[in-house]
């Protein structure tokens, strides 16, 4: 999915315009991007959280599945 597919998802679903709808991402991207430069994990609930990758970028980790077989 590309950054113009999410924002007019982000849009449809929360009853926004579509320049709203980017500037939330846009946040939501750079608040990521911060905590990560600052050593500081972002969870993304339900999903996994957003970690420091070994090569000084943004990594992402799974959450993992409790009580799935």
């Amino acid at each position: 999915m590309k950054n113009p597919d999410i924002v007019k998802r982000l849009a449809r679903q929360s009853g926004v315009t579509a320049g709203q709808a980017a500037d939330r991402l846009d946040r939501a991207v750079q608040q990521i991007l911060s905590n990560t430069r600052r050593r500081k994990d972002t969870p993304f609930p339900g999903l996994g959280k957003f970690t420091r990758g070994a090569q000084g970028g943004v990594a992402f980790r799974r959450q993992k599945d409790s009580g799935r077989d």
